[in-house]
């Protein structure tokens, strides 16, 4: 019987908390500009860039190859940071039957902790942990950070 899994990975990045998560917040329209080659583009479906329920399309390079998925935006805590959206399309999912990735970031000293976690459900278990999606998201991050720093 299939069950959900989780995987964490995290990041201590210079910016500060409230400029990082402004960024998925509020200028996710931004982030290819920010993410150094990473994110080619992305575009509101449903919604508005904001809100809980929008639904948004990010192409990205992912393993030297372009990829696409559509996710929803499904719930924001601007108190404690996180954001959790859910995929609800896109190639990741002829792999896991379902997946959510929730970010929170929370201060650390001068910077900030950036941890995202991965929930998933494999289609069977021959599916590999998603280890090089995580490290895509740490570079994601590190990048975003490294754009913020020179702005």
């Amino acid at each position: 019987m299939a069950q959900i899994r989780k995987m964490d990975c995290q990041l201590t990045i210079k910016s500060s908390a409230d400029k990082f998560y402004d960024v998925f917040r509020t200028k996710a329209q931004l982030t290819p500009k920010m993410s150094n080659g990473l994110v080619a583009d992305i575009k509101l479906l449903q919604g508005d860039w904001n809100s809980v329920g929008a639904v948004r399309l990010w192409s990205y390079d992912f393993e030297g190859k372009s990829h696409m998925v559509k996710e929803m935006l499904e719930s924001v805590d601007d108190e404690n940071k996180t954001m959790v959206y859910k995929l609800v399309e896109g190639e990741l999912l002829n792999y896991y039957k379902s997946w959510r990735t929730i970010l929170s970031i929370t201060p650390a000293g001068a910077g900030s902790l950036v941890k995202w976690t991965m929930e998933f459900e494999k289609q069977d278990e021959n599916i590999p942990d998603p280890v090089k999606n995580a490290d895509y998201l740490i570079a994601l991050a590190g990048n975003i950070d490294a754009y913020l720093l020179k702005a």
